[in-house]
């Protein structure tokens, strides 16, 4: 143990990162601050773009998520509906970075600016039943790894199947008219952004300037 901790001292103080040498003299320590002690939602930070949904799903301590996740602590099985849909799946493609060109997450240019649908408690309850049904289809296929089950040539056919109910679910929570394909969806969604941001990025009305005249005699200069 006391060679392992020298090891990782040794090895921070070799780092060309300021933040990582000045934790040389906390070799015990870890360099990520995000310690989840229950489990917490994981959303990889690039996926394939061959993947019709990122692969999201829950990781139980004592895992410890690394610098190429996000993480939402506390998060209900609503919530991972609603980041797993089409709906969310089409604002990514679209506004979301690439790494080369597979997709690449980012909680203040993907998660953040994402249009919500306002949901009810009963559509809460739908999205839980619906996102439950897509993580029973995950477990109904013990021992394959994520990324194979959302290979889209080997996908089982369970798991797309409660995928697109969610789909249809999410899709109802934004109109009653389905979505014909995902460019709908996507501007749909802007057009709600540009609803949600209207007031913040409308420009301020410049002061008017007041206008100055010479003062008769005796005066003083005014404005009009």
């Amino acid at each position: 143990m006391a060679a392992r901790v020298a090891a990782v001292r040794r090895l921070r103080l070799d780092s060309p990162s300021a933040g990582t040498r000045a934790l040389a003299d906390f070799p015990t320590r870890f360099h990520v601050t995000v310690v989840p002690d229950h489990p917490y939602l994981c959303i990889p930070s690039v996926s394939s773009e061959r993947r019709s949904y990122v692969p999201i799903g829950w990781i139980i301590p004592p895992t410890i998520p690394s610098n190429l996740v996000f993480v939402l602590q506390d998060a209900k099985v609503w919530r991972f509906s609603l980041v797993t849909s089409a709906m969310h799946m089409s604002w990514l493609r679209n506004i979301g970075g690439r790494l080369k060109s597979d997709y690449r997450y980012s909680v203040g240019l993907v998660y953040n600016p994402f249009p919500w649908p306002q949901i009810s408690n009963s559509d809460r309850t739908n999205l839980d039943a619906l996102g439950q049904a897509v993580l029973d289809a995950r477990l109904a296929h013990p021992g394959v790894k994520l990324a194979t089950l959302y290979d889209p040539d080997v996908m089982p056919a369970d798991l797309r199947k409660a995928h697109r109910a969610l789909d249809l679910a999410v899709d109802r929570l934004y109109r009653k008219e389905p979505f014909a394909d995902d460019r709908e969806r996507v501007e749909h969604l802007f057009r709600l952004y540009e609803q949600m941001t209207a007031g913040l990025l409308a420009r301020a009305d410049k002061p008017k300037r007041g206008r100055t005249r010479k003062a008769g005699a005796g005066g003083t200069a005014a404005g009009s």
